[in-house]
Parts: structure tokens; C-alpha cells; sequence
């Protein structure tokens, strides 16, 4: 299994030859340094933590900005002080995203599931309201996961199978195809399987 940490830069665009546009995500994917292994002798399961981000004043327990542990197969090896870079992802055509999503603060029911507004005129009072949310008597209270206003982004997204569409490994920038949870300068990691 193959990870790394990025930094998502932007969206741009690539113009297919027979005139198609398709969308794509820049995520900046600087050397990861391994920072730990984990064996399975000590550990129980065989895995790296990569450290992204180096800190300019590293402390004696912490030295990256961020750090996230990837399982790795038996025959894989690494030692402590390695870096992992995007030149492993040359043969990798889909790979596994995740990130933070854009927070949107306290939202209320329209922009947070979809509902439908109700009418604007004739005396109506039902704007933007969610109406009902409770049964009667019996169970005499509002039913678990009832969806209402609340807040809403700040959550982990994870997309699966999103084409890789350039890589860069000179200038550390991989292209994946469509949108991508988080803002710009937003981390990212990105996990594929070795081919």
C-alpha cells in the first residue's frame, strides 16, 4: 500500500484533443519522511508513520506539522529517515483521497439536507422552516438522526478511485481528476495500491 501527504494548491482544467474539458486538482506532494516503523514482531501489524511538513522548530517529540501512519505489505521495507516521493506512483492510475471538507458553520435545513422551501406568498408563514420533526403521544419524543439545522463541513471525506491525470515528480505535483474535499493549502492523503 502506498500513502503520501500533500497540500492541495487549486483547480485548473486539461483540454482533451477532441475538445472534452475536464477538471482537475493540483495537490503539492513534497517528500514524506518516515518517521517511525511498526513491525509486527512489536507491534503487531506491519506499518510507517510519514511526517509531512517539518517543523522549523522541531521539540523533542514532535518534528512534522502532520504525521500519518500507512500499512505497508510484508515483503515492503523501510527504515527510519526514508522519504517517500510521487516517483513510487509512476504505474498508479487511481488512487484513494481523503481531506477535511470546507467548513460552513450552522446551517439550516435547506442547505444542509436539501429540503424544499415552502411558500412564499398568500399569508404563508413556512419559509425556510424544516415543519414537523415529532410523532404523537407515543414515542413522545424527536426520533434518533432526525435531520435539522446544525453544523454543517469540517468532516472527513474520502473518495475512492479518482484518476491520477498528470504527475510531476520533478516538481512534486500530482493532477487528480474532479474536485477534492478541503480548501486550498487544505492537506490531503493519498493512498494506492502497488502495482
Amino acid at each position: 500500500m502506498l500513502g503520501i501527504l500533500g497540500k492541495k494548491l487549486g483547480m485548473t482544467r486539461v483540454i482533451q484533443d477532441d475538445g472534452r474539458v475536464i477538471p482537475m486538482t493540483l495537490i503539492q506532494c513534497e517528500p514524506n519522511e518516515v518517521h517511525q516503523v511498526k513491525t509486527e514482531e512489536k507491534d503487531g501489524y506491519p506499518a510507517i508513520v510519514l511526517g509531512f511538513s517539518k517543523l522549523k522548530k522541531p521539540k523533542k517529540t514532535k518534528k512534522f506539522a502532520h504525521c500519518r501512519e500507512v500499512r505497508i505489505e510484508e515483503g515492503e521495507e523501510y527504515k527510519k529517515g526514508d522519504t517517500v516521493d510521487l516517483s513510487k506512483f509512476n504505474e498508479i492510475q487511481e488512487v484513494e483521497v481523503s481531506g477535511i471538507s470546507k467548513g460552513k458553520g450552522f446551517q439550516g435545513v435547506i442547505k444542509r439536507w436539501n429540503f424544499s422551501r415552502g411558500p412564499e406568498t398568500h399569508g404563508s408563514h413556512h419559509h425556510r422552516e424544516p415543519g414537523s420533526i415529532g410523532a404523537c403521544a407515543k414515542p413522545g419524543r424527536v426520533a434518533k438522526g432526525k435531520k435539522m439545522p446544525g453544523h454543517m463541513g469540517t468532516d472527513k471525506i474520502t473518495l475512492k478511485k479518482v484518476k491520477v491525470m498528470h504527475l510531476d515528480v520533478k516538481n512534486n505535483v500530482i493532477g487528480l481528476k474532479g474536485a477534492i474535499p478541503g480548501p486550498n493549502k487544505g492537506l490531503i492523503f493519498i493512498k494506492a495500491k502497488a502495482a
